[in-house]
């Protein structure tokens, strides 16, 4: 028996018909990418206000709230800024297994 997970990111009820002003609820995530994914949205200078919410701890998933200027797309705002992020992941994975191929790091032998 397979249990049908619910969409990834939904859009909730009160969003402008231009998705100038929305929130997303993103299923199964948390402070982690939260606040990650504020900072990469807020990068953003068409973006007027972004601010997220872990609504209860029981409850898997985040709300981000996205304004833009100008009515511009929110949507793509999110978007772009998902995009980013997963950039900016992928370049600090390749300089961290650069560095560990190197072999040029300091140890630390801890002592009982």
């Amino acid at each position: 028996m397979t249990t049908e997970l619910p969409p990834k990111i939904k859009i909730l009820k009160g969003a402008e018909p231009d998705l100038s002003a929305a929130t997303y609820q993103i299923y199964d995530e948390s402070h982690t990418i939260g606040n990650a994914l504020r900072w990469m949205i807020m990068k953003n200078p068409k973006v007027e206000f972004c601010g997220y919410s872990v609504p209860h701890p029981s409850e898997p998933h985040i709300n981000v709230r996205i304004q833009m200027y100008d009515n511009l797309s929110s949507l793509q705002a999110l978007i772009t800024a998902l995009n980013d992020l997963d950039s900016l992941c992928l370049a600090v994975e390749d300089q961290y297994k650069t560095s560990l191929s190197l072999d040029q790091f300091e140890r630390w032998d801890e002592k009982s």
